[in-house]
């Protein structure tokens, strides 16, 4: 892509004047890659990439080429992937606060991203820019990225809006998706930060929905986004992302990005003059980008303050080490003593490290950690060696294949030799660049070949193996992490991850981090696996609301690490769970006790599950996260940690009457360490939301008993049936089963029933009338 710089058209009014139809049309798209146009009294806004860092690209060249792999030094922070697993809403916001900072330093006014897409299959090679693959945790860490942005003065674009779930033809795919799932998975965490972070833009997605291209989608882009939840920003789409521009204004998309050269803005001059577009439509365009340009620039001129890039780094340390999880320490093997011996560090990413994903998220840090360096500096009085073992892809792609299997086997054979004679082996395993970036999805889960046999060769003459992952998807440790007796998922930890990485193997950083998303044995496992990446233009989404966790606990199908689970150097005890109603009936205020057991101080992640009633009228997941707390703890400390869950989220969303819904009955609620660790349990009864359906003859008995106003109604009328057969039918619990999925009025129709098709006719009415007094019901006969 080209820089189109683009000054203010000639002509352009005094601030407050009235826009000219063409410069009107020049507001509704870019003046260039990363800056929007300025006319009369609106601003230009300049923007950057930046969900981990600013990516502040440069012309190269007499051509104008952005090179997406130059730009100038930020401070690069853990990325989506890590941030996640700290599970620290609080830590996300100062991430974003110092990238803010940064931002401004810099002139820029919109950070692009947080990045809140849901994790559906692990194979998705974007999956390092997203948080969970559960979107409340994907809510809390992403909505206080945008608070802290913003209470910076620095704007948030939150992207990428919506079902933008895989890099396989992701500008023109179509996310075929029901309703249910798609409210309730793909909408939630969207919805959630809108309502309450307000966001001052959100990016519209390259992808359709059941059809529909976002750009184009008034449904997703005006009805829900603006209508429902009370957004009153901009939407500008993803880069190059419109198709067309004239339906996509109509759909409620304010700003193409990149400019185009004014190419798309007279389409839009022509739609105006000829009605094809009204020009209200634009109107109403122009005065969300005056508004969010107002907005953008307000903080101009008050002077941004000196940046400190060292603490920014030291900030960037710190997040990483609350990222790391610490999947597995048999026998307590770590934390690594300072003077344990001989520790033999192994694997080419401990002294070339992963820290970031590829794509247009890419920084170019201040500085960076090298873990091996790193760890000879932790390492007071132990003797650090060193081993590539493997090498990284990017050598000549023209070298002899024979003398680079002999190169391959050189390297394993001297990792051997070191790890004969020494005490540790920490391994440094993970997937390479060129496995996953934007653009294009993984078509397996494994780590390279290469790798895994260096384990086997190492653990076969060393059994005390510490594995360190980097990687910014998912990677299958199965069957091997049964061979290792620790196991640590480092992700990618921006910047400072080769000290945070230091610091937890060598014990001065206690490691809280928490999965936020499951590791499967296989990726057959996945609840995705059989619909991703789809096929001639369209993916099903065919696991609905069973995605990550909520699929792998319902089929109770065996996974490698569960969603939410982290071990500690020290244990924790949880006690006295218990649930209070809120006054106002609008939430219920969990409290449990946890205790520090260990010997050593530690934070421990309270996660907060719920199962709806044994006897949903749909099926739901075995449980659903509903809130979490962190809390940390000196040893032989207790205290109560109050987690408050909204009566709201534990609604599903009904097709049927197009409506959140929270159900009637026994809800259970868990405090839990992960989704398969569950410590306490205590059931609630709630009451549900009234029932808006209008029942006719042709909604089943089933559906007749079960809504709260028919039920009893039409139990009535079979009581007073015409015929004594009626009600000994009913009572008759197998007839009652054959009965229930058939249609009232065929019932009605036979002479023993209880009621008639007359009888029909009045419940029906009565219905209607007892819900007239609420909301408009909904006409559900179908």
């Amino acid at each position: 892509m080209t820089h189109q710089h683009h000054s203010p058209a000639p002509g352009a009014p005094a601030a407050g004047g009235e826009l000219a139809l063409a410069l009107k049309a020049s507001l509704t798209s870019g003046a260039g890659d990363f800056v929007t146009q300025a006319a009369g009294d609106v601003p230009a806004v300049s923007m950057s990439d930046g969900p981990h860092g600013l990516r502040l690209p440069k012309e190269q060249g007499d051509g104008g080429q952005v090179d997406l792999h130059s730009a100038a030094p930020a401070t690069c922070f853990p990325p989506a992937v890590a941030l996640g697993s700290s599970w620290d809403p609080q830590l996300a916001g100062r991430v974003a606060a110092a990238i803010a900072a940064e931002a401004r330093a810099h002139g820029v006014h919109v950070v692009l991203g947080p990045g809140i897409n849901i994790k559906r299959s692990p194979l998705c090679g974007r999956n390092f820019e997203y948080f969970s693959e559960d979107p409340l945790i994907t809510a809390e860490v992403g909505g206080a990225m945008v608070r802290g942005l913003q209470e910076a003065g620095v704007g948030a674009a939150l992207k990428h809006y919506a079902a933008n779930n895989q890099e396989t033809d992701r500008m023109r795919v179509s996310a075929d998706i029901d309703e249910r799932p798609l409210r309730e998975i793909y909408l939630r965490a969207f919805e959630r930060i809108v309502r309450r972070d307000r966001p001052w833009s959100v990016m519209s997605a390259y992808n359709a929905v059941n059809g529909v291209p976002l750009s184009e989608n008034h449904r997703l882009l005006t009805d829900i986004l603006r209508t429902e939840w009370g957004f009153d920003g901009v939407v500008m789409s993803d880069w190059g992302a419109v198709r067309d521009r004239v339906p996509a204004l109509r759909a409620g998309l304010d700003l193409q990005m990149p400019g185009t050269g004014g190419r798309t803005d007279a389409e839009v001059v022509a739609a105006v003059e000829s009605g094809e577009l009204d020009a209200g439509t634009l109107d109403r365009s122009v005065a969300r980008l005056a508004l969010f340009a107002r907005r953008a620039t307000a903080a101009d001129g008050t002077g941004a303050g000196e940046v400190s890039y060292e603490a920014h780094h030291e900030l960037a340390r710190t997040a990483a080490e609350r990222c790391v999880v610490l999947l597995k320490n048999d026998d307590e093997l770590l934390p690594l003593a300072p003077d344990s011996g001989t520790v033999a560090v192994i694997g080419e990413m401990a002294r070339t490290p992963r820290f970031q994903g590829a794509g247009s998220s890419q920084v170019t840090p201040t500085r960076l950690d090298v873990p091996l360096d790193c760890l000879n500096a932790a390492a007071d009085g132990a003797s650090v060696t060193f081993a590539a073992g493997y090498a990284l892809p990017g050598a000549d792609a023209d070298a002899d294949a024979d003398a680079d299997a002999d190169a391959a086997e050189d390297l394993v054979e001297e990792a051997e030799r070191l790890a004969v004679g020494s005490d540790t082996v920490l391994l440094f395993l993970g997937l390479p660049a060129q496995d996953e970036s934007e653009g294009f999805d993984r078509d397996h889960i494994d780590l390279p070949e290469a790798q895994v046999r260096l384990l086997e060769r190492v653990v076969a003459v060393n059994p005390r193996v510490v594995v360190i992952l980097s990687n910014g998807g998912v990677v299958r440790t199965a069957p091997w992490h049964d061979r290792v007796p620790a196991l640590v998922e480092g992700w990618l930890l921006g910047q400072g991850g080769g000290a945070a990485l230091a610091g937890v193997l060598f014990g001065s950083v206690n490691p809280s981090g928490r999965l936020a998303e499951t590791i499967p044995l296989r990726l057959e496992d996945s609840p995705s696996y059989l619909s991703f990446p789809g096929e001639e233009g369209h993916v099903r989404y065919g696991e609905g609301v069973f995605v990550g966790y909520r699929g792998y606990d319902k089929r109770r199908t065996e996974v490698a690490f569960p969603f939410g689970h982290g071990l500690s150097y020290t244990t924790f005890t949880y006690s006295a769970l218990t649930v209070l109603p809120g006054a106002d009936g609008a939430h219920l205020d969990l409290r449990v006790r946890v205790a520090n057991t260990g010997r050593r101080a530690g934070r421990e992640v309270v996660q907060i599950y719920s199962r709806g009633p044994a006897d949903s009228r749909v099926a739901r997941p075995e449980r659903e996260l509903r809130g979490f707390a962190s809390v940390e703890l000196a040893p032989g400390e207790e205290v109560e940690v109050c987690v408050r869950v909204d009566r709201a989220d534990l609604a599903h969303y009904s097709e049927r009457e197009a409506k959140w819904r929270v159900e009637g009955g026994v809800h259970h609620f868990e405090a839990a360490a992960s989704s398969r660790d569950i410590r306490l349990t205590v059931a609630v009864t709630l009451d549900g939301d009234p029932s808006r359906i209008l029942l006719t003859g042709r909604h089943t008995l089933a559906e007749w008993l079960e809504h709260p106003v028919g039920g009893p109604l039409l139990a009535e009328a079979f009581a007073h049936g015409r015929t004594d057969g009626s009600a000994g039918a009913m009572a008759d619990p197998v007839m009652r089963r054959f009965l229930a999925g058939i249609p009232l009025d065929v019932i009605a129709d036979f002479p023993q029933s209880g009621v008639g098709p007359e009888d029909v006719i009045t419940l029906s009415a009565k219905v209607a009338a007892e819900a007239a007094g609420g909301e408009p019901p909904t006409d559900a006969d179908e």
